[in-house]
């Protein structure tokens, strides 16, 4: 619901403070994508927030994001929207943290919750490298502030080339809480230094 503040989102192809380019570096998909926001145009107001639909909770701090499928156990860290417009990745330097859109919804509240975080760095693999192998069906939690835990269930992965990034798709308001993963996908553009795609998983509260 909170991201209805937001008029428009659109998937960057450059990502601040990600890899850092190594000649020798091991090409697997890195980073969580930078995305630009600009806020709604003088005169117009905000789309209204949808009624919520289906199982939701109250707004509350993530603390850990847990895949058991892929062994992920990792904590939270807030991402902001930078001076340049775009939203700042999570740190590089820690391979097993994971980022969420602050502003916007938390998982478990009506909206779309926004979670990113790395593949890869230049010398290693990080928190996200597994996020291609989960499947419709496949469950995630996250441990909140209240002392809940929010259970997800993958309703679809799918990977998207950044010059077509369905932005509404993925980032636009949706009536149910809903989550989305997100990360980088395709194959590594030296002359850029990013990858060509992102990949997203999409999931609703359960």
């Amino acid at each position: 619901m909170f991201w209805s503040a937001i008029a428009a989102v659109v998937v960057m192809t450059t990502l601040n403070g990600g890899r850092q380019e190594a000649s020798e570096a091991r090409h697997t998909p890195h980073a969580p994508p930078a995305v630009e926001s600009t806020t709604p145009a003088a005169g117009r107001s905000p789309s209204p927030t949808p009624r919520p639909v289906g199982r939701h909770l109250p707004r509350s701090r993530p603390i850990r994001l847990l895949i058991p499928k892929i062994s992920v156990n990792a904590p939270f860290v807030d991402l902001a929207i930078g001076r340049t417009g775009q939203l700042e990745p999570p740190p590089a330097h820690d391979i097993n943290l994971v980022g969420w859109y602050a502003k916007g919804a938390s998982p478990g509240e009506t909206g779309t919750s926004i979670i990113a975080g790395h593949v890869d760095t230049a010398t290693s693999p990080a928190v996200f490298a597994g996020l291609s192998e989960l499947e419709k069906g496949d469950r995630f939690h996250v441990l909140r502030a209240d002392g809940r835990r929010a259970s997800f269930e993958v309703d679809s992965v799918e990977t998207f080339d950044k010059d077509h990034f369905p932005s509404e798709r993925v980032y636009g308001d949706t009536p149910g809480a809903q989550v989305r993963l997100i990360t980088c996908a395709g194959d590594y553009d030296r002359q850029v230094r990013d990858y060509t795609a992102n990949l997203v998983v999409f999931a609703h509260l359960v």
